[in-house]
Order: C-alpha cells, then sequence, then structure tokens
C-alpha cells in the first residue's frame, strides 16, 4: 500500500465519499482517505491519474507521496520544490478564497445599501456576481452531483440556491452561498489547526544522522540508520534513535519522549533515547535500534494512526450522516408539498420553507463534533508525554472509576532501599560495608548505598562465604562476622530488646539483615521497596479529579501491601498474588466498574489487556508500548491524573458539540410547523452550530504553549 499526504479535503463527508469512489476503481477496494490526518492510503496498483481527477473532484489534491517506514514520512526521492510548491498552492488557494468571501460580502452589503437607488436589473446582477464568486465551487459540485443523483452538503446547498433565485429571493439565496462558502472556510481552517498541531509534534523525528564509517564522519538519512552503526550527536544535534553512550557525558532533553523538560544527566553505558536533544559536549553512541524501530518513531507512528481510530460515537455519527441527507431531502419535499395539497396553503410559502428545512439539514456541525476534539486531545497528551493509542482509548480514560496499581515498580520505586537503621555498636555500619561490598545482590547494594552515604570507612575482608539464602560470613582483622537473616545468625540468643526490635521490622513488613560478631548482634537493617515520592500525591490528585475507588495488587505478603497502602492512600489491596489471580481481581472489578490497570507494561500483561483501560509506565519500552491502551512515558505516575481530567474535558465537550449541532437543528426545523423559518434563520443555525463546535473542540490545545516549548526546546 502506497500513501500519500493530502491537502483540500473540504469536510469528513467528503472525504468519506471520495473513499468510496476511489474503493470503486480497479484494485481500489481497499483505499483510504483518512480526514484527519489528511491521508491517503492505496494499493500501489491502482491508476493514479483516475485517482487525482476523484480527489479534484472535490477541490482535493496530493502534497507528495509518504513513507510507511519511515516516521519522518517524506519518501527520499521525492522533491523538497515539488511539496513546497503544493503547500504553496495550498496556501495561495486558502487567500483566494478568503479575498473572493470578502469581496462577495462587500457587494453584498453596498447592493442592499443603494438597492433602492439602483435598476432592478442590476442590484439583481450584483447579488448574482457575489454569489458566483463565493460559492461557485459548491454550486458546481451540486450540480454534477444531482445529475449522478447523489445527495450530499454540496447538493442540499445547490438545491437551496437554485429554488431561493426561482421565488426571485435574490438577497437571501445570496446570505446563503456567502455564509456557506464562509462555514466551509472556517471549518478547514479548524481541522487543519488539529493537523498542524499533530505535525508539530511529528517534527520532533530527527531528519539526518551523522555516523563514523571507516573513521570518517558521514551524513546520512536517518531512516537508513541500523543497529550497530556508530553516531555522532553534536551540542544542541538531535539523537538520531535509540542507543547507548561510548563516550562522552551530557545533559539530555528528553522532552520530546516523555514531556519532562528538565534535563537528565547521561554517561558512559547510559541509554539514550531517539529525539531527545544533547544539550552539551559531543556523544558518540551506539544505535542499539534502526530508526524505524526506536521508541520516537514507534511514538510517532501510533500518535498519528491513533487519529483515524473511530469511537462508537463517531461510527454511529458517521452512519447516521449516510442516511440523514436523504432523509432530509425528503422532509423538504413532505415541507414543499403537504400543506398545499392537503390544507389550502400558498405553495410559495411552503416551497421557502422547504428550502430552508434543506440548508438546515447539512451535517457539517454534527460530523465536526468529535474529530477535532480528539484529534486535540491526543495531540496535546502526546505533548505532555503521555501516548494515547486512539480516540476510543482516550474516550475511555473519561469513563473509568475504578484504577487498580500493580505495586512492584509503579506505586513503588521496584528496588530495595534501607529504609529503617537499628544500631547497637559503632562498628555496625563499618562491619556491614566491609562484608556486602563485593556482592552483587540487590539487598547488598541497598545495604551498600545507605553505608555509602554515611561514608563510613569500609575494608577488605581476609575471608568471604556466602550461605545462599540465608546471608555472609566473613573474617576482618581477624575477627568473624555475619550479616543475613536470623537463620544465618544463629549463634547467638537474641536480647528481648533485639528479639522486639525484629518483631516490629517485621510488623512493618521490612526484610531485616542483622550484622553480629561471635557474641552479639551489631545493628539490624530494615530493607524494603521504597515508595515513589509521588505515589501519595498522584493518589490525592486522581480521587480529586473524580475516580472513586483506587486498588493496588501485589505478590508481596500481606504486612508489606498493608503497609504501602496506607502510605500511599490506596482504599483497597489484595496481596500474595499470582499473575493469574490479578487477571481474576481485574475480571471481578469489571464486572460492575470502568476499571483501568496501571503497570510497568512488563510483568502486567495479562492484567493490562484484562481490564476495560491498560495504562502502562517506563520511557517507552517495547513492552509498555506493545501491551497497554495508553502509555505514560515517563517513568512515574506524576503526569495520570492529568491526563485522565483532560480525557473527562474532552469528553463533555464532544457530548456538548453533539446537542448543540443536534438542538440548533430541531429548533430551527420546530420553527417551519407554524411556517416561521427563513433561509436566514437556517443557514445562521448551520453556520453557528459549526463555527461553535469548532472552536470549544479547539480550545483542548489552549494551555499547550508550555508542553511545545519544553519539545522545541
Amino acid at each position: 500500500m502506497a500513501e500519500y499526504k493530502l491537502k483540500g479535503l473540504s469536510c469528513a463527508n467528503c472525504a468519506r465519499e471520495l473513499q468510496e469512489a476511489i474503493q470503486k476503481l480497479e484494485n481500489g477496494q481497499n483505499a483510504k482517505v483518512l480526514y484527519n490526518s489528511g491521508k491517503l492510503i492505496v494499493d500501489e496498483q491502482v491508476n493514479m491519474k483516475k485517482v487525482e481527477k476523484i480527489l479534484a473532484s472535490d477541490g482535493a489534491f496530493i502534497v507528495n507521496k509518504t513513507d510507511n517506514g519511515d516516521p519522518n514520512r517524506l519518501t527520499r526521492t521525492e522533491s523538497h520544490n515539488h511539496s513546497h510548491g503544493h503547500d504553496h498552492v495550498h496556501e495561495h488557494t486558502n487567500q483566494k478564497l478568503k479575498v473572493l468571501l470578502s469581496l462577495a460580502t462587500t457587494v453584498f452589503i453596498l447592493t442592499i445599501i443603494f438597492e433602492n437607488n439602483l435598476p432592478p436589473s442590476i442590484a439583481i446582477g450584483s447579488f448574482l456576481f457575489a454569489t458566483a464568486i463565493s460559492g461557485y465551487t459548491t454550486f458546481l459540485k451540486g450540480l454534477k452531483n444531482l445529475t449522478q443523483f447523489k445527495f450530499n452538503i454540496d447538493t442540499l446547498m445547490t438545491i437551496a440556491l437554485i429554488g431561493a433565485f426561482s421565488i426571485g429571493e435574490w438577497k437571501e439565496g445570496t446570505l446563503v452561498a456567502i455564509l456557506f462558502g464562509l462555514n466551509e472556510y472556517l471549518e478547514g481552517l479548524g481541522m487543519e489547526k488539529a493537523r498542524k498541531s499533530m505535525e508539530e509534534l511529528l517534527k520532533v523525528a530527527p531528519k539526518e544522522a551523522t555516523i563514523l564509517d571507516n573513521g570518517l564522519e558521514k551524513i546520512v538519512p536517518v531512516g537508513s540508520l541500523q543497529k550497530g552503526q556508530i553516531v555522532l550527536v553534536r551540542s544542541g544535534e538531535k539523537i538520531p534513535s535509540d542507543g547507548v553512550i561510548l563516550d562522552g557525558r551530557s545533559s539530555v532533553n528528553e522532552a520530546a519522549i516523555t514531556g519532562e523538560s528538565l534535563p537528565v544527566e547521561k554517561k558512559v553505558n547510559d541509554t539514550v533515547l531517539g529525539g531527545s536533544i544533547n544539550n552539551e559536549g559531543l556523544l558518540k553512541v551506539e544505535i542499539t535500534k534502526a530508526y524505524e524501530d526506536s521508541s520516537l518513531a514507534k511514538i510517532l507512528h501510533l500518535v498519528e494512526d491513533a487519529q483515524e481510530t473511530k469511537t462508537p460515537k463517531e461510527l454511529f455519527i458517521d452512519r447516521f450522516a449516510k442516511y440523514y441527507t436523504p432523509l432530509i431531502i425528503v422532509i423538504a419535499i413532505l415541507v414543499m408539498t403537504v400543506p398545499p395539497l392537503l390544507f389550502n396553503s400558498e405553495w410559495g410559502v411552503w416551497f421557502y420553507q422547504g428550502l430552508a428545512v434543506l440548508i438546515v439539514g447539512c451535517p457539517c456541525a454534527l460530523i465536526l463534533s468529535s474529530p477535532i476534539a480528539l484529534v486535540s486531545g491526543i495531540t496535546r497528551n502526546a505533548r505532555n508525554g503521555i501516548l494515547v493509542k486512539g480516540g476510543v482509548f482516550l474516550e475511555q480514560l473519561g469513563k473509568i472509576e475504578t484504577i487498580a496499581f500493580d505495586k512492584t515498580g509503579t506505586l513503588t520505586k521496584g528496588e530495595p532501599h534501607v529504609l529503617e537503621v537499628k544500631q547497637y555498636d559503632e562498628l555496625f555500619l563499618s562491619i556491614a560495608g566491609s562484608l556486602e561490598k563485593s556482592s552483587s545482590h540487590p539487598i547488598a547494594k541497598a545495604i551498600m548505598k545507605k553505608i555509602m552515604a554515611e561514608s563510613v570507612p569500609i575494608t577488605d575482608p581476609e575471608q568471604l562465604q556466602t550461605n545462599s539464602g540465608q546471608g555472609i560470613v566473613g573474617v576482618i582483622n581477624g575477627q568473624k562476622y555475619w550479616a543475613g537473616n536470623e537463620s544465618n545468625i544463629g549463634h547467638i540468643n537474641f536480647t528481648d530488646k533485639i528479639q522486639n526490635d525484629i518483631h516490629l521490622l517485621k510488623e512493618k513488613g521490612y526484610t531485616i539483615v542483622i550484622v553480629a560478631d561471635k557474641e552479639k548482634v551489631l545493628g539490624i537493617f530494615g530493607i524494603a521497596d521504597e515508595i515513589r515520592e509521588e505515589s501519595q500525591q498522584v493518589i490525592k490528585n486522581l480521587y480529586d479529579v473524580g475516580i472513586k475507588q483506587t486498588v493496588m495488587l501485589t505478590g508481596d505478603h500481606q504486612k508489606t501491601a498493608e503497609k504501602v497502602a496506607a502510605e500511599v492512600g490506596v482504599t483497597t489491596y489484595y496481596s500474595n498474588l499470582l499473575p493469574e489471580e490479578k487477571v481474576t481481581k481485574i475480571k471481578e472489578l469489571t464486572k460492575t466498574k470502568h476499571v483501568a490497570m496501571v503497570g510497568d507494561g512488563i510483568n502486567d500483561a495479562p492484567a493490562l489487556a484484562t481490564a476495560d483501560l491498560g495504562i502502562a509506565m517506563g520511557k517507552g519500552t517495547d513492552s509498555a508500548i506493545e501491551t497497554a491502551d495508553i502509555v505514560l512515558m515517563q517513568d512515574h505516575l506524576g503526569k495520570l491524573p492529568e491526563a485522565i481530567r483532560l480525557s473527562k474535558r474532552v469528553n463533555k465537550i464532544i457530548a456538548f458539540n453533539i446537542s448543540l449541532a443536534l438542538g440548533l437543528k430541531i429548533i430551527a426545523l420546530l420553527l417551519a410547523i407554524p411556517g416561521w423559518l427563513t433561509l436566514w434563520i437556517a443557514i445562521l443555525s448551520d453556520m453557528g452550530a459549526t463555527i461553535l463546535v469548532t472552536l470549544i473542540s479547539l480550545t483542548i490545545l489552549i494551555g499547550q504553549g508550555q508542553e511545545k516549548r519544553n519539545v522545541t526546546t
């Protein structure tokens, strides 16, 4: 399948009709015209001249061919001048439309002012001139549709214009043409604004990379990068793909991936993400993933694709719009004919009312009620480091009532940490450090981190023996020492105080490490998985945004689970769970509530998949991106409440937009019953709804200025 960038798509309904026309061509059955992202996807074998002819019938055209394998998207063989030329043409077309609408409006107003002083033929000619320059494209498309018995918005407008002029309503017919032209212009402008916001996000992808080839520097397209190649990244340049630093030290801005504005310090052997910016110094990086497999490429591809996933509301509106326009034409015919035939009413009056019904029937506002809001919501979340894989998941996030959290690595840091120390002898920390310094065990590392922070002197033991599952025995300065659990310190009878301290530490859910000599205990470490600094505030913020219940699921024992739940503020917890038991708990919760599961995307895949919504965290790990419906690109939960708040706002705006679009039309149609509906009211109700729906949807993008600066800094 080939992919093309389009310009000039006038409306979502028109895009659907273009798609249906292209699908009728040979090899065109799988073609897609994507309105939200302005793309055409079509089989390579289709006749592109015929495709371009179909697109031209609606004023759309191909800007350039894009490349699915490279999220930079522009095919390398395409001429940049060609692309720029089309962009210039599109801008010129927009400018031309603005000029024509301004001229038509000026002519219309001047004609009304001086109408009484002008010969009728001049006044009518002026109205027709204003109509022609503002609505000629609609009129021509509508006439073509009539010959093909195809009924859409352009057909409705054309019938209304012909009808208005046929009964001498020159003034109102002209106003219909001008306002409909303005309506289409503003509608296109609104969607273009949302698209441009998305395109700004896609621009974070680097275009070129400097590779080292046999010691020589060579600039290559980023799409050609392969695993194992060495690249040089100078100060201010973007890191072209995921990799590992071989040489150099710098701070790196990862805002494009995580949404976090603060730079991250990087040194040799640290991993770096494609799209992040090297702030200072020179980095030599070994590429670990070809660009198309990098975190950034996957993010951009998923975000772009997310624009086109239809929510249940959108699918309903699409089906509704397909039958809505023909239904409006039938209603208009009934309005024109039933009162005169059955109630002896005047034909002229009800013919006029029928024309007004046709204009009210335009489904523009209804069709636009969702897509601009959803694209804006997905884009703003992406700028904030939150990857939402589609509008349906954004909508679902706003409905969540219960959030279940994995404990380890999600609410906690996922690594042992010394949280409490009981010291009975001044040699305690020194002996503990000397015994544990050479061990690679996670608990030993936690102890060493604590000891290094205390700046305690340590020495190398003369002898060292590891007792698997129990601890270490070593000889230091001729004395024998033990470090480990109670079974490793079996040669000592613990005093009441020490037994009490051990009991209290265990009650808190800590793993204990006892350090002793031949005769006495020197001290005890209380070790546990450290709770993330932000966890307590995040849980509080979740309740503030309307979450009703938080649940923690963990394989740890009950005391540890109880302690963590109490500290972070989780209302319910389940401990000693195997992975399959987590899935069972999620199934139980989803029977009565909308449930999201939050995990690290590695060990929690079954639970993430079982929940109504899977949310993964962790700087774009492959498993997180592939498993979850929503990915928090930061390595923390801090931005989850804001994502929920934004999704609730998007849902409210879409519901309001649909109510507004249908409400104004129903009110206008009801005015037709007593014969009060005019062409002025009809077009203003339709245009007003479309403009309001567009502007209200675009408010979702307001406040993204800081996010944009974070990305482009």
